[in-house]
Protein backbone atom coordinates (compact mmCIF):
# COMPACT_ATOMS: atom_id res chain seq x y z
CA UNK A 1 0.00 0.00 0.00
CA UNK A 2 1.84 3.06 -1.22
CA UNK A 3 1.85 6.13 0.98
CA UNK A 4 0.19 9.25 -0.45
CA UNK A 5 1.38 12.85 -0.29
CA UNK A 6 -1.46 13.70 2.11
CA UNK A 7 -0.73 10.78 4.43
CA UNK A 8 3.03 11.42 4.39
CA UNK A 9 2.66 15.11 5.05
CA UNK A 10 0.28 14.73 7.97
CA UNK A 11 2.19 11.81 9.51
CA UNK A 12 5.58 13.52 9.26
CA UNK A 13 4.16 16.75 10.63
CA UNK A 14 2.75 14.94 13.64
CA UNK A 15 5.97 13.01 14.17
CA UNK A 16 8.02 16.18 13.86
CA UNK A 17 5.90 17.98 16.43
CA UNK A 18 6.34 15.06 18.82
CA UNK A 19 10.12 15.13 18.48
CA UNK A 20 10.30 18.83 19.29
CA UNK A 21 8.32 18.56 22.53
CA UNK A 22 10.07 18.32 25.89
CA UNK A 23 10.88 14.82 27.07
CA UNK A 24 8.09 14.97 29.66
CA UNK A 25 5.50 15.62 26.95
CA UNK A 26 6.85 12.62 25.03
CA UNK A 27 6.55 10.26 27.99
CA UNK A 28 3.12 8.85 27.14
CA UNK A 29 3.96 8.85 23.42
CA UNK A 30 6.76 6.37 24.11
CA UNK A 31 5.29 4.45 27.07
CA UNK A 32 2.01 3.60 25.32
CA UNK A 33 3.63 2.65 22.03
CA UNK A 34 3.44 -0.93 20.83
CA UNK A 35 4.68 -2.90 17.86
CA UNK A 36 4.26 -6.40 16.51
CA UNK A 37 5.13 -8.44 13.47
CA UNK A 38 2.78 -11.07 12.10
CA UNK A 39 3.75 -13.83 9.69
CA UNK A 40 0.93 -15.43 7.66
CA UNK A 41 1.34 -18.56 5.62
CA UNK A 42 -1.79 -18.96 3.46
CA UNK A 43 -2.88 -21.85 1.22
CA UNK A 44 -6.06 -21.27 -0.84
CA UNK A 45 -7.89 -23.80 -3.02
CA UNK A 46 -11.21 -23.24 -4.81
CA UNK A 47 -12.26 -26.24 -6.88
CA UNK A 48 -14.94 -25.42 -9.47
CA UNK A 49 -17.17 -28.41 -10.02
CA UNK A 50 -17.66 -28.08 -13.79
CA UNK A 51 -15.52 -28.82 -16.81
CA UNK A 52 -15.96 -25.41 -18.47
CA UNK A 53 -13.50 -22.58 -17.83
CA UNK A 54 -10.80 -22.46 -15.18
CA UNK A 55 -11.03 -25.67 -13.14
CA UNK A 56 -9.59 -24.28 -9.91
CA UNK A 57 -7.90 -21.42 -8.09
CA UNK A 58 -4.97 -22.74 -6.11
CA UNK A 59 -2.21 -20.59 -4.65
CA UNK A 60 0.17 -20.62 -1.69
CA UNK A 61 1.79 -17.46 -0.32
CA UNK A 62 3.70 -16.00 2.63
CA UNK A 63 2.92 -12.60 4.11
CA UNK A 64 4.39 -10.32 6.78
CA UNK A 65 2.66 -7.45 8.57
CA UNK A 66 4.57 -4.99 10.77
CA UNK A 67 2.26 -2.87 12.92
CA UNK A 68 3.50 0.18 14.87
CA UNK A 69 1.18 2.19 17.12
CA UNK A 70 2.48 5.12 19.13
CA UNK A 71 0.90 6.53 22.24
CA UNK A 72 -0.16 10.18 22.38
CA UNK A 73 1.91 13.14 23.50
CA UNK A 74 0.75 14.76 26.74
CA UNK A 75 -1.32 17.93 26.78
CA UNK A 76 -4.84 19.03 25.87
CA UNK A 77 -4.27 17.74 22.34
CA UNK A 78 -2.19 14.58 22.06
CA UNK A 79 -0.48 13.59 18.81
CA UNK A 80 0.72 10.24 17.55
CA UNK A 81 1.63 8.20 14.48
CA UNK A 82 0.75 4.65 13.39
CA UNK A 83 2.30 2.61 10.60
CA UNK A 84 1.45 -0.61 8.77
CA UNK A 85 4.13 -2.18 6.58
CA UNK A 86 3.17 -5.25 4.54
CA UNK A 87 4.93 -7.67 2.24
CA UNK A 88 3.66 -10.81 0.52
CA UNK A 89 5.35 -13.22 -1.85
CA UNK A 90 4.37 -16.20 -3.95
CA UNK A 91 5.27 -19.73 -2.90
CA UNK A 92 3.22 -21.58 -5.50
CA UNK A 93 0.90 -20.54 -8.35
CA UNK A 94 0.47 -20.69 -12.12
CA UNK A 95 -1.47 -18.80 -14.78
CA UNK A 96 -4.18 -21.48 -14.90
CA UNK A 97 -4.62 -21.52 -11.08
CA UNK A 98 -4.37 -17.79 -10.23
CA UNK A 99 -7.14 -15.46 -9.05
CA UNK A 100 -7.49 -16.56 -5.42
CA UNK A 101 -7.09 -13.01 -4.08
CA UNK A 102 -3.90 -13.93 -2.21
CA UNK A 103 -1.54 -12.27 -4.71
CA UNK A 104 -1.42 -9.26 -6.99
CA UNK A 105 -2.42 -10.26 -10.50
CA UNK A 106 -0.18 -9.58 -13.50
CA UNK A 107 -1.19 -8.63 -17.04
CA UNK A 108 -1.07 -12.22 -18.29
CA UNK A 109 -3.73 -13.32 -15.83
CA UNK A 110 -1.28 -14.94 -13.45
CA UNK A 111 0.12 -13.61 -10.17
CA UNK A 112 3.09 -11.39 -9.45
CA UNK A 113 5.98 -12.78 -7.40
CA UNK A 114 5.56 -10.24 -4.58
CA UNK A 115 3.77 -7.08 -3.49
CA UNK A 116 3.29 -4.87 -0.42
CA UNK A 117 3.69 -1.34 0.83
CA UNK A 118 3.70 1.10 3.71
CA UNK A 119 0.73 2.98 5.14
CA UNK A 120 1.12 5.86 7.60
CA UNK A 121 -1.58 7.32 9.83
CA UNK A 122 -1.35 10.57 11.79
CA UNK A 123 -3.62 10.80 14.83
CA UNK A 124 -4.72 13.38 17.36
CA UNK A 125 -6.62 12.91 20.63
CA UNK A 126 -8.71 15.33 22.67
CA UNK A 127 -10.33 13.80 25.74
CA UNK A 128 -12.03 10.62 24.42
CA UNK A 129 -12.13 11.73 20.77
CA UNK A 130 -9.55 10.45 18.27
CA UNK A 131 -8.98 11.73 14.74
CA UNK A 132 -6.97 9.60 12.31
CA UNK A 133 -5.78 10.70 8.86
CA UNK A 134 -4.04 8.47 6.35
CA UNK A 135 -4.19 4.67 6.03
CA UNK A 136 -7.30 3.27 7.73
CA UNK A 137 -8.78 -0.13 8.49
CA UNK A 138 -12.48 0.25 9.32
CA UNK A 139 -15.21 -2.01 10.69
CA UNK A 140 -18.67 -0.52 11.19
CA UNK A 141 -22.21 -0.69 9.77
CA UNK A 142 -21.29 1.44 6.76
CA UNK A 143 -18.05 -0.21 5.69
CA UNK A 144 -15.86 -3.15 6.68
CA UNK A 145 -12.23 -3.57 5.60
CA UNK A 146 -11.59 -7.17 4.56
CA UNK A 147 -8.75 -9.09 6.22
CA UNK A 148 -9.57 -12.57 4.94
CA UNK A 149 -6.59 -13.06 2.61
CA UNK A 150 -2.83 -12.72 2.86
CA UNK A 151 -2.73 -8.93 3.44
CA UNK A 152 -5.52 -6.62 4.66
CA UNK A 153 -7.58 -4.13 2.69
CA UNK A 154 -6.76 -0.51 3.61
CA UNK A 155 -8.58 2.76 2.85
CA UNK A 156 -7.16 6.28 2.58
CA UNK A 157 -8.98 9.10 4.32
CA UNK A 158 -9.95 10.52 7.70
CA UNK A 159 -11.91 9.02 10.59
CA UNK A 160 -13.12 10.64 13.82
CA UNK A 161 -14.36 8.45 16.69
CA UNK A 162 -15.70 10.13 19.83
CA UNK A 163 -16.63 8.46 23.14
CA UNK A 164 -16.87 11.61 25.27
CA UNK A 165 -20.49 10.92 26.25
CA UNK A 166 -20.91 7.79 28.35
CA UNK A 167 -22.55 5.00 26.38
CA UNK A 168 -22.43 6.93 23.08
CA UNK A 169 -19.93 6.30 20.27
CA UNK A 170 -19.92 8.74 17.35
CA UNK A 171 -18.14 7.72 14.14
CA UNK A 172 -17.49 10.02 11.15
CA UNK A 173 -15.40 9.27 8.09
CA UNK A 174 -14.37 10.42 4.63
CA UNK A 175 -12.52 8.12 2.21
CA UNK A 176 -11.15 8.83 -1.25
CA UNK A 177 -9.18 5.72 -2.24
CA UNK A 178 -8.86 2.01 -1.44
CA UNK A 179 -5.89 -0.35 -1.51
CA UNK A 180 -7.41 -3.79 -1.94
CA UNK A 181 -6.10 -6.87 -0.18
CA UNK A 182 -4.25 -8.17 -3.29
CA UNK A 183 -2.93 -4.82 -4.53
CA UNK A 184 0.01 -2.48 -3.99
CA UNK A 185 -1.76 0.65 -5.26
CA UNK A 186 -4.60 2.91 -4.17
CA UNK A 187 -7.49 3.28 -6.59
CA UNK A 188 -11.01 4.69 -6.82
CA UNK A 189 -13.84 2.77 -5.18
CA UNK A 190 -16.66 1.12 -7.10
CA UNK A 191 -20.15 -0.24 -6.55
CA UNK A 192 -20.37 -4.03 -6.29
CA UNK A 193 -22.44 -5.44 -9.19
CA UNK A 194 -22.36 -9.11 -8.12
CA UNK A 195 -24.26 -11.88 -9.89
CA UNK A 196 -28.07 -11.51 -9.75
CA UNK A 197 -27.82 -8.21 -7.86
CA UNK A 198 -29.74 -6.48 -10.66
CA UNK A 199 -27.51 -3.44 -10.06
CA UNK A 200 -26.56 -1.41 -13.11
CA UNK A 201 -24.36 1.66 -13.46
CA UNK A 202 -24.66 4.28 -16.18
CA UNK A 203 -21.24 5.54 -17.15
CA UNK A 204 -18.04 4.69 -15.27
CA UNK A 205 -18.41 2.59 -12.13
CA UNK A 206 -15.97 4.42 -9.88
CA UNK A 207 -15.96 7.11 -7.21
CA UNK A 208 -13.31 8.81 -5.11
CA UNK A 209 -15.67 10.02 -2.38
CA UNK A 210 -17.24 7.84 0.29
CA UNK A 211 -18.51 9.40 3.49
CA UNK A 212 -20.25 7.97 6.53
CA UNK A 213 -21.67 9.30 9.79
CA UNK A 214 -23.25 7.38 12.61
CA UNK A 215 -22.54 5.50 15.77
CA UNK A 216 -24.06 3.47 18.57
CA UNK A 217 -25.69 4.16 21.91
CA UNK A 218 -25.91 1.81 24.87
CA UNK A 219 -29.54 2.23 25.91
CA UNK A 220 -29.18 -0.21 28.82
CA UNK A 221 -26.54 -2.66 29.98
CA UNK A 222 -28.03 -5.26 27.64
CA UNK A 223 -29.39 -3.18 24.73
CA UNK A 224 -27.37 -1.22 22.12
CA UNK A 225 -28.76 0.67 19.13
CA UNK A 226 -26.77 1.75 16.06
CA UNK A 227 -27.36 3.95 13.03
CA UNK A 228 -25.14 4.96 10.08
CA UNK A 229 -25.67 7.05 6.96
CA UNK A 230 -23.26 6.48 4.09
CA UNK A 231 -22.83 7.72 0.52
CA UNK A 232 -20.62 6.51 -2.31
CA UNK A 233 -20.83 9.63 -4.44
CA UNK A 234 -22.86 9.25 -7.67
CA UNK A 235 -23.52 5.56 -6.96
CA UNK A 236 -25.56 4.90 -3.81
CA UNK A 237 -26.84 6.24 -0.49
CA UNK A 238 -27.63 4.05 2.50
CA UNK A 239 -29.30 4.25 5.92
CA UNK A 240 -28.31 1.37 8.21
CA UNK A 241 -29.98 0.47 11.52
CA UNK A 242 -28.85 -2.08 14.09
CA UNK A 243 -30.25 -3.29 17.43
CA UNK A 244 -28.35 -5.73 19.66
CA UNK A 245 -29.80 -7.22 22.84
CA UNK A 246 -28.15 -9.72 25.16
CA UNK A 247 -30.50 -11.46 27.60
CA UNK A 248 -28.79 -13.22 30.53
CA UNK A 249 -30.77 -16.37 31.28
CA UNK A 250 -28.71 -18.06 33.98
CA UNK A 251 -25.09 -18.54 34.93
CA UNK A 252 -23.26 -19.29 31.67
CA UNK A 253 -26.41 -18.92 29.57
CA UNK A 254 -27.54 -16.03 27.35
CA UNK A 255 -29.62 -15.20 24.29
CA UNK A 256 -28.25 -12.60 21.87
CA UNK A 257 -30.55 -10.90 19.34
CA UNK A 258 -28.97 -8.99 16.44
CA UNK A 259 -31.44 -7.11 14.19
CA UNK A 260 -30.34 -5.21 11.07
CA UNK A 261 -32.13 -3.12 8.46
CA UNK A 262 -30.65 -1.08 5.61
CA UNK A 263 -32.32 1.12 3.02
CA UNK A 264 -30.19 1.71 -0.08
CA UNK A 265 -31.05 4.05 -2.99
CA UNK A 266 -29.26 5.36 -6.07
CA UNK A 267 -27.22 8.57 -6.14
CA UNK A 268 -27.67 9.51 -9.78
CA UNK A 269 -25.60 7.01 -11.76
CA UNK A 270 -27.09 3.67 -10.74
CA UNK A 271 -30.43 1.93 -10.29
CA UNK A 272 -29.89 0.91 -6.63
CA UNK A 273 -33.16 0.31 -4.77
CA UNK A 274 -32.93 -2.19 -1.93
CA UNK A 275 -34.38 -2.99 1.48
CA UNK A 276 -32.27 -5.46 3.45
CA UNK A 277 -33.57 -7.01 6.68
CA UNK A 278 -31.53 -9.42 8.78
CA UNK A 279 -31.92 -11.10 12.15
CA UNK A 280 -29.58 -13.42 14.04
CA UNK A 281 -30.50 -15.09 17.34
CA UNK A 282 -27.75 -16.89 19.25
CA UNK A 283 -28.25 -19.03 22.34
CA UNK A 284 -25.08 -19.64 24.37
CA UNK A 285 -24.57 -22.28 27.05
CA UNK A 286 -21.09 -22.67 28.52
CA UNK A 287 -18.85 -23.26 25.46
CA UNK A 288 -21.73 -23.99 23.10
CA UNK A 289 -23.48 -21.44 20.84
CA UNK A 290 -26.42 -22.15 18.55
CA UNK A 291 -27.50 -19.45 16.09
CA UNK A 292 -30.45 -19.06 13.73
CA UNK A 293 -30.40 -16.34 11.07
CA UNK A 294 -32.85 -14.86 8.57
CA UNK A 295 -32.17 -12.39 5.76
CA UNK A 296 -34.59 -10.84 3.27
CA UNK A 297 -33.91 -8.63 0.25
CA UNK A 298 -36.64 -6.56 -1.41
CA UNK A 299 -36.77 -3.70 -3.92
CA UNK A 300 -35.59 -3.40 -7.51
CA UNK A 301 -32.01 -4.55 -6.79
CA UNK A 302 -29.91 -6.52 -4.36
CA UNK A 303 -27.86 -5.05 -1.48
CA UNK A 304 -25.53 -2.12 -2.26
CA UNK A 305 -21.94 -2.01 -1.00
CA UNK A 306 -18.45 -1.13 -2.18
CA UNK A 307 -16.91 -3.76 -4.44
CA UNK A 308 -13.55 -5.57 -4.48
CA UNK A 309 -13.58 -7.38 -1.13
CA UNK A 310 -15.36 -5.01 1.30
CA UNK A 311 -17.25 -6.97 3.99
CA UNK A 312 -20.95 -5.96 3.87
CA UNK A 313 -22.91 -5.57 7.12
CA UNK A 314 -25.18 -8.58 6.59
CA UNK A 315 -25.98 -11.48 8.93
CA UNK A 316 -25.76 -13.97 6.04
CA UNK A 317 -22.51 -12.75 4.50
CA UNK A 318 -20.24 -15.80 4.88
CA UNK A 319 -17.12 -17.41 3.41
CA UNK A 320 -18.17 -17.53 -0.25
CA UNK A 321 -21.63 -15.98 -0.69
CA UNK A 322 -23.45 -12.88 0.51
CA UNK A 323 -27.03 -14.16 -0.01
CA UNK A 324 -27.99 -10.60 -0.99
CA UNK A 325 -29.27 -10.99 -4.55
CA UNK A 326 -32.43 -9.30 -5.81
CA UNK A 327 -35.48 -10.53 -3.84
CA UNK A 328 -33.47 -13.29 -2.15
CA UNK A 329 -34.69 -14.85 1.10
CA UNK A 330 -32.13 -16.85 3.09
CA UNK A 331 -31.82 -18.77 6.35
CA UNK A 332 -28.81 -19.76 8.44
CA UNK A 333 -28.19 -22.36 11.15
CA UNK A 334 -24.88 -22.07 12.99
CA UNK A 335 -23.09 -23.94 15.78
CA UNK A 336 -19.94 -22.86 17.64
CA UNK A 337 -17.94 -24.60 20.36
CA UNK A 338 -15.14 -23.14 22.46
CA UNK A 339 -13.01 -25.96 23.85
CA UNK A 340 -11.81 -23.74 26.70
CA UNK A 341 -15.01 -24.82 28.46
CA UNK A 342 -13.60 -28.36 28.72
CA UNK A 343 -10.04 -27.33 29.53
CA UNK A 344 -8.51 -26.78 26.05
CA UNK A 345 -8.12 -23.00 25.70
CA UNK A 346 -7.30 -21.69 22.23
CA UNK A 347 -9.22 -24.38 20.32
CA UNK A 348 -12.48 -23.36 18.60
CA UNK A 349 -14.90 -24.93 16.13
CA UNK A 350 -17.66 -23.48 13.95
CA UNK A 351 -20.05 -24.93 11.39
CA UNK A 352 -23.02 -23.37 9.60
CA UNK A 353 -25.47 -24.04 6.80
CA UNK A 354 -27.26 -21.42 4.70
CA UNK A 355 -29.93 -21.73 2.05
CA UNK A 356 -31.34 -19.00 -0.18
CA UNK A 357 -34.14 -18.90 -2.75
CA UNK A 358 -36.60 -16.62 -4.57
CA UNK A 359 -33.72 -14.93 -6.42
CA UNK A 360 -34.99 -12.80 -9.32
CA UNK A 361 -33.22 -13.93 -12.50
CA UNK A 362 -35.47 -12.12 -14.95
CA UNK A 363 -36.86 -14.48 -17.58
CA UNK A 364 -34.89 -17.42 -16.15
CA UNK A 365 -36.17 -19.69 -13.41
CA UNK A 366 -36.03 -18.75 -9.71
CA UNK A 367 -32.49 -18.68 -8.38
CA UNK A 368 -31.51 -20.94 -5.49
CA UNK A 369 -28.27 -21.48 -3.58
CA UNK A 370 -26.87 -23.09 -0.46
CA UNK A 371 -23.54 -22.99 1.37
CA UNK A 372 -21.95 -25.03 4.14
CA UNK A 373 -18.94 -23.74 6.14
CA UNK A 374 -16.65 -25.25 8.76
CA UNK A 375 -13.81 -23.56 10.67
CA UNK A 376 -11.37 -25.23 13.06
CA UNK A 377 -8.77 -23.00 14.74
CA UNK A 378 -6.15 -23.33 17.44
CA UNK A 379 -3.91 -20.67 18.97
CA UNK A 380 -1.06 -21.75 21.26
CA UNK A 381 -1.62 -20.09 24.64
CA UNK A 382 1.80 -20.36 26.29
CA UNK A 383 5.34 -21.59 25.96
CA UNK A 384 7.84 -21.23 23.13
CA UNK A 385 5.16 -21.17 20.43
CA UNK A 386 2.74 -18.81 22.17
CA UNK A 387 0.55 -16.88 19.63
CA UNK A 388 1.10 -19.48 16.90
CA UNK A 389 -2.26 -19.96 15.20
CA UNK A 390 -3.51 -22.65 12.81
CA UNK A 391 -6.89 -22.38 11.05
CA UNK A 392 -8.62 -24.55 8.48
CA UNK A 393 -11.62 -23.07 6.67
CA UNK A 394 -13.80 -25.27 4.47
CA UNK A 395 -16.77 -24.26 2.31
CA UNK A 396 -19.14 -25.94 -0.12
CA UNK A 397 -21.33 -23.72 -2.34
CA UNK A 398 -24.00 -24.95 -4.75
CA UNK A 399 -26.47 -22.95 -6.89
CA UNK A 400 -28.44 -23.05 -10.14
CA UNK A 401 -27.03 -19.88 -11.73
CA UNK A 402 -23.23 -19.87 -11.37
CA UNK A 403 -20.28 -22.17 -10.72
CA UNK A 404 -20.35 -24.67 -7.85
CA UNK A 405 -17.39 -24.38 -5.48
CA UNK A 406 -15.55 -26.59 -3.00
CA UNK A 407 -13.10 -24.38 -1.10
CA UNK A 408 -10.36 -24.92 1.46
CA UNK A 409 -8.14 -22.38 3.17
CA UNK A 410 -5.28 -23.27 5.50
CA UNK A 411 -3.75 -20.37 7.43
CA UNK A 412 -0.76 -20.61 9.75
CA UNK A 413 0.03 -17.35 11.55
CA UNK A 414 2.44 -16.20 14.20
CA UNK A 415 2.39 -12.82 15.94
CA UNK A 416 5.48 -11.63 17.77
CA UNK A 417 5.09 -8.59 20.04
CA UNK A 418 8.17 -6.38 19.65
CA UNK A 419 7.42 -3.98 22.50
Amino acid sequence: MSTTPLARAVALAALGSCLTLPSLAQAEFIKDSKASIEARNFYFNSDFREDAGQSKQEEWAQGFLLRLESGFTEGTVGFGVDALATFGFKLDSSDDRAGSGLLNQDRSGGSQDNYGGLGLTAKAKVSESILKVGALQLKNQAIGSSDSRLLPQVFRGANLVSKDIEGLTLDLGYLDEVNNRNSSDYQDMRLNTFTNSGIQVSGVNQSNQFMFAGGSYKLTDSLTAGYYYSNLEDLYKQHSFNLIHVLPIADGQSLKSDLRYARSTDDGSSNVDNNAFGAMFTYSLSGHSLGLGYQKMSGDTGFAYIGDSVDPFLVNYVQVGNFAAKDETSWQARYDFNFASIGIPGLTFMTRYLTGDNIDRGAASEGKEWERNMDIAYVVQEGTFKNLGIKWRNATMRNNFSRDIDQNRLIVSYTLPLF
